[in-house]
C-alpha cells in the first residue's frame, strides 16, 4: 500500500499553539527490501521543537522528507498542517539571485514583495544584505538566508535536516540560539534532525530515538537542558546509551558529542 501523508488545507492563523502540526499513526517505510522504520508513531504540536537522533540511514531524512510531502508512506496515515517549511545542511541559494529574491524563492510569485523579504532578513541579522549576492555570504550567513526563506512563508511545521553541520563550532552555537528564538517567536511545529547529542539536548522539548525501526525513547528535555545538572547528565548518559555509544569514551578521546 503506497499512501501518501494528507494536507489538511486550515490556515495557519486558524491553528491553535497546542494543535498538532504533524500526526503519524503506524507510519512504514522501506526501500529495495530494507525497511526503514515501521508502526511509527509521531506527533509535534504548534509551537513544540523535537529533535530526532540516530545513527546514519536509520531513516531520520527520510521521515523528514515524508513530513515535507517529497516522498510517501509505505503504510500507515499521516496529517500535516500546511504551510510547512525546511532548512538542510547547504543553504541551496540561487547564486544568479540577489539575497532578497532568494528569500521569496517559495513565496508564490503574485504575492512577492520586497518587504517581505527585508522583515524576514532583519529577523535573521542580514537586513543590510538584503541585494548582496550568495557568493559574498559567509557559511553562517547563507544558512541565515536560508533560515529567513523558510520563516518567510510563516510555517506551521518547520523541518530542520542537520542545518548546522557545515558550520565552525561558534557559528554553530550562534546559529542554534537564533533558530531557538525564532521558533519560540513565530510557534512552529519543528523537527531537528541531528547526530548531535548536545545539540539536540540544547535546542529541543522533546528529543526522540530512531533505532531498530522504531522510535525507541521519547525523551523530555526541561531542565536537562543544563548540562552541568545531574538531570542534564543523566539525559545525555540516557541518550548516549539509547544510540549505543559510550559517553566516557567520546570523553576520554575529546571527541565532539555526536552519534554515529
Amino acid at each position: 500500500m503506497n499512501q501518501a501523508i494528507r494536507t489538511p488545507l486550515l490556515p495557519a492563523e486558524a491553528v491553535d499553539l497546542q494543535e498538532e502540526a504533524v500526526s503519524l499513526k503506524g507510519a512504514a517505510k522501506g526501500f529495495g527490501g530494507r525497511i526503514l522504520f515501521e508502526g511509527l508513531d509521531l506527533t509535534i504540536r504548534r509551537g513544540e521543537f523535537v529533535a530526532l537522533l540516530g545513527a546514519s540511514g536509520s531513516g531520520k531524512t527520510t521521515l523528514l522528507r515524508i513530513l515535507l510531502g517529497l516522498d510517501t508512506l509505505d503504510a500507515g496515515e499521516g496529517e500535516v498542517e500546511t504551510p510547512r517549511a525546511a532548512v538542510f545542511q547547504e543553504p541551496r541559494l540561487v547564486p544568479s539571485q540577489p539575497v532578497w529574491r532568494n528569500v521569496l524563492m517559495g513565496v508564490p510569485r503574485r504575492a512577492r514583495q520586497r518587504r517581505q523579504a527585508l522583515d524576514a532578513l532583519a529577523e535573521v541579522g542580514l537586513a543590510d544584505h538584503a541585494d548582496a549576492w550568495p557568493v559574498t555570504l559567509s557559511g553562517g550567513e547563507a544558512q541565515r538566508v536560508a533560515l529567513a526563506r523558510a520563516l518567510v512563508l510563516e510555517p506551521t511545521l518547520l523541518l530542520l535536516d542537520e542545518p548546522f553541520a557545515a558550520l565552525d563550532a561558534l557559528t554553530r552555537l550562534k546559529m542554534q540560539d537564533l533558530v531557538r528564538r525564532l521558533c519560540a517567536r513565530h510557534h512552529p511545529g519543528t523537527l531537528l534532525v541531528t547526530h548531535d547529542v548536545d545539540e539536540a539536548v540544547r535546542l529541543a522539548d522533546r528529543v526522540l530515538v530512531l533505532r531498530d525501526r522504531c522510535l525507541t525513547l521519547d525523551a523530555t528535555v526541561g531542565e536537562a537542558r543544563d548540562g552541568t545538572t545531574p538531570a542534564g547528565a543523566r539525559l545525555r548518559a540516557r541518550l548516549y546509551a539509547e544510540l549505543g555509544v559510550d559517553p566516557l569514551g567520546l570523553e576520554a578521546t575529546g571527541a565532539p558529542g555526536s552519534a554515529p
